[in-house]
């Protein structure tokens, strides 16, 4: 038990040098709607890759108190905040969910201002579906009318814990609403698994794609919801009743490997970390706070086993899928190409943090 925690820990150290270190390579040529450089690779860049890595390494600094990551975590705010801040959108909302946590940890006054001010533009500007769910827009792509379930975990968590941190009731209820309104949309009735996205052009769900990924923001951000803000318990009994439906699939679809595929029911689609890493984590802490059987811890061991055989030397996570737009048929999810992510790195570190509470805590009852 020992040597599984020394491992664990050794493994979490490289997962930060491996997120630090990404580089992009001018492989992927995605140019923003403002005319700059998209860069969804860097560890540099202010984008949901890197917001989703920061809120991983946020997690890890709360879990260790190494006093290295929260300098690391605060130069990197304070240099983009210097600089000024890219355009409000969805994927650049991503960032601010770390310095929430972040604020609310420090009530640095630093931090307070820019969160304000980006919480009061996302609920004035960003753009509305029918029912009032935030469109899907991101820097190089304006999404008219669509639903995404990535949305759920690049925004509303933010406005959830910036709400319950600052009292701002308002935007905690926001985050339940978009929840809810998601949940109607994205949640397949047939199967308890997700749908990638809706439109209301047409009201349909695309090529009705089951992508690990999106499920696995809902599995790892459903759990998160409910640690960053108070629901109301009428919100929080439904959506454990949805999270339970969706986690009663997903634990059939399992790879023997530990992993889950890209497309989750298409058992020809290749094995992708990342999704494997978010609902590894989920299923892991479920367990902890009690809302899930011993089979969620099972399978979240498994996962486990999965993200740990794919880090490598440099403590990169291998087998990651690159940023996935909406697909209008299937083969469309299975030619995403493989790509070292910030998001892949912190949804690992997710993960292996929660699995050293577990290991800790068998090592402590013995």
């Amino acid at each position: 038990m020992q040597d599984a925690a020394a491992d664990l820990r050794r493994k979490l150290d490289l997962l930060v040098s491996g997120m630090t270190g990404l580089r992009h390579d001018g492989r992927f040529d995605e140019p923003n709607l403002d005319g700059t450089a998209g860069d969804y690779i860097s560890f540099e860049s202010w984008e949901w890759p890197q917001g989703v890595g920061l809120y991983g390494l946020i997690r890890l600094w709360q879990f260790t108190g190494r006093e290295d990551l929260r300098h690391l975590i605060e130069d990197w705010y304070s240099a983009h905040l210097v600089a000024g801040l890219p355009s409000l959108n969805v994927n650049t909302t991503a960032p601010m969910l770390g310095l929430s946590v972040l604020w609310q940890e420090t009530k640095d006054p630093r931090w307070q201002g820019p969160l304000d001010d980006w919480a009061n533009r996302v609920m004035r500007e960003l753009g509305r579906t029918e029912e009032g769910a935030f469109e899907h827009h991101v820097s190089d792509k304006i999404n008219h009318h669509e639903l995404w379930d990535d949305t759920l975990y690049m925004v509303a968590l933010f406005l959830a814990s910036y709400g319950q941190a600052s009292g701002r009731q308002e935007l905690v209820d926001e985050a339940a609403r978009q929840f809810l309104v998601h949940t109607r949309y994205l949640a397949d009735r047939k199967t308890g698994l997700w749908f990638h996205g809706w439109t209301f052009d047409g009201r349909h769900n695309f090529a009705e794609a089951r992508w690990a990924r999106g499920n696995a923001w809902i599995t790892a951000g459903m759990l998160d919801l409910f640690d960053l803000a108070e629901m109301p318990e009428p919100v929080k009994a439904f959506l454990l009743g949805v999270l339970a439906a969706q986690v009663d699939a997903l634990l059939p679809l399992q790879a023997p490997s530990g992993a889950w595929r890209t497309l989750l029911d298409d058992p020809s689609s290749y094995e992708e970390i990342s999704a494997t890493a978010g609902i590894g984590y989920g299923l892991l802490k479920g367990y902890r706070l009690g809302l899930g059987t011993p089979a969620w811890r099972t399978a979240g061991m498994k996962a486990v086993e999965a993200v740990l055989k794919n880090i490598d030397d440099t403590g990169t996570v291998l087998n990651v899928s690159y940023g996935t737009r909406m697909g209008h048929d299937l083969q469309f999810y299975k030619d995403i190409p493989i790509q070292p992510t910030g998001y892949g790195q912190a949804l690992s570190i997710l993960c292996l943090s929660e699995a050293l509470r577990h290991v800790d805590a068998e090592e402590q009852a013995a």
